[in-house]
């Protein structure tokens, strides 16, 4: 018995040796990563903190229950295959299988997928999220290998409401403010321009505000947009608008008024304090419920810094992330006019939902690999997010080429290539003639200091223990 004592102990004091040791080697690559660079933001510091939520790794709520997700799965296969009665219907049948297909997938990325880099409401939220990016990607790659007539059939058959023309808006023609030939209704040009996509607009850039987390980004996009739609309006009648549907109404009263929402909720949760209890650690009903709905804000904020000019990698990366957001917002016009998909129908609402929360959790990633130097590959939902636009670009252009190819007016054209000779020379000038000043790096000896007392804490912890 003193033997197997012995034993017990020597493995205690081993087991205190090793978690010791992981700790120093933790803090030192935590104080030689502070030595290599300064970041927008302490990484080392945010993955620290990065635990279970309510503070319950056992909870519930916060266990996987992969194998009663499998149980469930495989009963409701049962139940399809031995006690329901076969339907002879071959429509319906497709219609349900694909159904029960798109399901099983999506609640098998509930289960297994890794959790990405938001928390709030919960982590099982993202990973449905990124689940059906993925089904929609597969979704866009069976549509883009149809001909355009078989995938409005496909869309058809999915739902009975689409696979039919639909008449394009021509938001121009009469441009007066106040029309003096209509004496009755002088105001009717706003009133017919003004519909719910003014409300979607709004809502939209207070939602990129708070995605990109800088009004520069997002009123770059908004600008560019429009000037897109003077460029296409040749293509899509949609875009045709009055120079004051474009410039006020557009860009200074709905998205100028969204960035505004944006920023005062930026302010607010930049300077709101994140410190949680767990829920049962809060002895009141009411501050459990205050908890449960706090759930819903997030579980810590990092302000995007995004330093354009501060060197070539992101100068690049930005001009790409403005470029894959205009590219994402053509998407959604051409998808309708090739598709054939009307202006109100759900499809779309749902589409934009799900493009706004990949792309808050794409540039959230895209952030973290441009400032974190220990990030050195694109983010899952990065990498999804980029094949579904360029999946959706290939379905424009491959059922809409005879209207995406129209030539642009020569004047137009010849503005646009002086944009994009302007922004080459510039980047030119600015990294290659003028290279920006690197940020200065801390000394050595202040890193070998801090590196010092750090081993010295965790050493005179120990003998406290």
């Amino acid at each position: 018995m003193r033997s197997g004592a012995m034993d017990r102990a020597r493995q205690t004091v081993d087991g205190a040796i090793d978690r010791i040791k992981a700790r120093i080697q933790f803090q030192r690559e935590k104080s030689n990563s502070m030595c290599r660079l300064r970041t927008a933001y302490n990484w080392l510091e945010e993955k620290e903190k990065r635990v279970t939520d309510f503070d319950e790794k056992g909870s519930f709520l916060f266990r996987a229950h992969t194998l009663t997700v499998l149980v469930c799965l495989i009963a409701c296969l049962v139940y399809v295959a031995l006690f329901e009665d076969p339907v002879e219907d071959t429509e319906f049948n497709s219609r349900r299988g694909l159904l029960a297909a798109a399901c099983f997938w999506v609640a098998l990325g509930l289960t297994i997928m890794p959790d990405g880099p938001f928390l709030r409401p919960h982590p099982v939220f993202w990973r449905f999220a990124f689940s059906v990016s993925i089904a929609y990607e597969l979704i866009l790659i069976f549509i883009l290998f149809q001909t355009p007539s078989d995938a409005r059939k496909f869309l058809k058959f999915l739902d009975e409401d689409l696979g039919e023309p639909i008449p394009e808006k021509d938001y121009g023609g009469n441009c007066y403010i106040y029309d003096p030939n209509r004496p009755d209704n002088p105001y009717h040009n706003i009133r017919e321009k003004v519909d719910v996509f003014i409300f979607a607009h709004f809502f939209g850039y207070w939602c990129k505000t708070l995605i990109f987390r800088d009004w520069w980004l997002t009123t770059v996009i908004s600008v560019m947009f429009e000037f897109l739609e003077y460029s296409l309006e040749h293509q899509l009648p949609n875009f045709s608008e009055c120079w004051w549907d474009h410039w006020i109404l557009d860009v200074f009263i709905c998205n100028g008024g969204g960035t505004v929402l944006g920023l005062f909720m930026l302010k607010y949760l930049s300077m709101k304090e994140y410190n949680w209890r767990g829920l049962w650690d809060i002895p009141t009903y009411r501050g459990k419920i205050k908890r449960i709905i706090a759930q819903f804000s997030p579980h810590g904020w990092i302000e995007f810094t995004w330093n354009p000019l501060s060197s070539l990698e992101r100068w690049l990366a930005v001009l790409g992330i403005i470029a894959m957001f205009l590219v994402t917002e053509l998407n959604t016009f051409y998808l309708k006019f090739v598709l054939w998909f009307p202006p109100e129908h759900w499809l779309n609402f749902v589409r934009l939902f799900f493009i706004l929360l990949w792309g808050a959790v794409c540039l959230r990633e895209t952030f973290q690999l441009l400032d974190d130097p220990e990030c050195d590959k694109l983010g899952r939902q990065s990498w999804v997010l980029l094949a579904v636009i360029s999946t959706e670009l290939l379905v424009c252009l491959k059922f809409g080429w005879d209207t995406m190819t129209k030539p642009i007016p020569k004047s137009i054209l010849l503005w646009w290539l002086a944009g994009i000779v302007l922004i080459i020379f510039y980047t030119f000038v600015k990294f290659v003639i003028l290279k920006p000043t690197r940020l200065p790096q801390p000394e050595k000896e202040l890193c070998d200091r801090r590196h010092k007392l750090v081993v010295e804490n965790v050493a005179n912890k120990k003998k406290d223990n």
